[in-house]
């Protein structure tokens, strides 16, 4: 049995401390808001490796799906600890605006088409008859395989999950390692302050996010998750269990700033009415930003920093994504297992080898 510090209270540190005292581990987690503050409480939900996947990313898409098989046995655990974290299997559906935006699926499809994986062209009409809500598009593309996870029913489970497996949590900001036979650094943005070889590495990612409801009269929220680029940002609508929407996201370099700002929500409601014109109707029951941990290549870190500490962060979009094979990574580094296939491309190495070429 390992004495463990899990430093993070967001999805990827709850899912390592969950994991690691299911496994008998002696964990004790630092945060100053677990489950609450964070990245992971604004976070759309989605987990579409295949959707994200482009050109040159190869190894984001193979460790995203190696996590996404992962995903409907941790959302069948975490719901025997007592809480359900609404997974759903909706799926996808891209759509495209102009020639540019369909230039865009284009080079999508048949990069998903030249790996295997199933995504299915539409033209515009069958678009709308997919999703009759979605506004005056070219073309399109349905990803039948994508999922979407309620992120805060996710985090309340993972919190719940660690009580019942006897974490013990410590609220408050570490600014230095904790003392514990291991350490696993999963802080987030945050990060890089803890350990000088992340120092330049994890970096912060603004990004604003709206919830919304449909009042009386309104068009429901699509049944589908629905992403499109608008005017050269991408823009996503995921659909709630219990008809909320939420609406992301930007995204841009602002340092750790985490004020909502004006023009962030100007862009997403401008970007969501070409995308879904109901929604112009809907209550806006929540503005909020957050802080993506960035990495330099989109891959996150994952692995041996020095004896004994361990890197969990840089996952950017994919924290809820990639939880589950995070999670059993930490659980192999401390029993000395193989970690899962697809963790050795993002081991922190490559940052060593990077700094010497």
């Amino acid at each position: 049995m390992t004495n463990l510090a899990v430093v993070g209270g967001g999805v990827i540190g709850l899912s390592a401390a969950w994991r690691a005292a299911a496994g008998k581990h002696q964990v004790t987690l630092y945060d100053p808001e677990p489950a609450r503050g964070g990245a992971s409480w604004l976070a759309g939900g989605m987990l579409a490796p295949v959707t994200e996947a482009w050109p040159g990313e190869e190894d984001v898409l193979r460790l995203g799906e190696a996590s996404l098989k992962r995903w409907p046995g941790f959302a069948r655990d975490l719901g025997k600890e007592g809480v359900d974290p609404g997974l759903a299997g909706h799926g996808t559906l891209v759509v495209a605006f102009d020639r540019a935006d369909a230039g865009y699926l284009d080079i999508l499809a048949g990069h998903l088409h030249s790996l295997g994986r199933a995504a299915e062209r539409l033209t515009g009409r069958e678009a709308k008859r997919l999703e009759p809500g979605v506004g005056s598009v070219r073309s399109g593309l349905h990803v039948p395989g994508d999922l979407a996870v309620d992120n805060r029913k996710l985090l309340d489970a993972l919190y719940r999950a660690c009580v019942n497996h006897g974490v013990r949590f410590v609220r408050e900001r570490v600014e230095e390692l904790p003392d514990a036979e291991a350490v696993v650094l999963a802080a987030g943005a945050w990060t890089g302050r803890l350990h000088p070889r992340l120092a330049d590495a994890v970096r912060p990612l603004k990004g604003e996010i709206l919830r919304l409801k449909p009042r009386r009269g309104c068009l429901p929220p699509p049944k589908l998750t629905v992403r499109a680029v608008v005017e050269g940002r991408p823009i996503y609508l995921v659909p709630r269990g219990d008809q909320e929407l939420v609406l992301g996201a930007t995204q841009y370099e602002a340092g750790f700033d985490q004020a909502v700002t004006a023009r962030g929500v100007r862009e997403l409601l401008e970007g969501a009415e070409r995308v879904f014109p109901a929604i112009t109707e809907y209550e806006l029951t929540e503005t909020a930003a957050g802080l993506r941990a960035g990495s330099r290549d989109a891959l996150p870190y994952l692995g041996v920093l020095d004896d004994g500490v361990f890197a969990a962060t840089g996952h950017h979009r994919n924290g809820l994504l990639m939880a589950p094979v995070t999670a059993d990574a930490v659980v192999a580094w401390l029993e000395g297992e193989k970690p899962p296939e697809g963790t050795e491309a993002a081991s922190p190495a490559r940052l060593h080898q990077k700094e010497h070429v």
